[in-house]
């Protein structure tokens, strides 16, 4: 079983993020799970969903604030083994070409 989630995890501050949420993908590292970040968060993949969520849980300690807003949503679909980009593949299908653009 495969189980996707997208994860955005951030420091309630102003000004740039962007080393918070580097140590907080840094965190996943340490787990049995892939991953590619992009600009709204993180897409994250694990054999579990109890891997899944150590690894949520270590991203959201990484982040060193006052305050830290972490945002998951978790597919875990029981009765198919399908890879996030297997989903894309799927929309792209039904669009008859690439769903990415830069």
């Amino acid at each position: 079983m495969t189980v996707v989630a997208l994860l955005s995890v951030a420091p309630v501050v102003e000004g740039s993020m962007a080393a918070d949420v580097a140590d907080a993908v840094a965190a996943l590292d340490d787990f049995d799970v892939s991953y590619e970040t992009n600009p709204m968060g993180t897409v994250i993949e694990a054999d579990d969903v109890d891997t899944l969520l150590d690894a949520v849980a270590a991203a959201h300690e990484s982040v060193d604030a006052d305050r830290v807003s972490t945002f998951l949503k978790i597919d875990d679909k029981r009765t198919v083994d399908e890879r996030a980009r297997e989903k894309v593949e799927a929309v792209e299908r039904e669009l008859g070409r690439e769903a990415r653009r830069e």
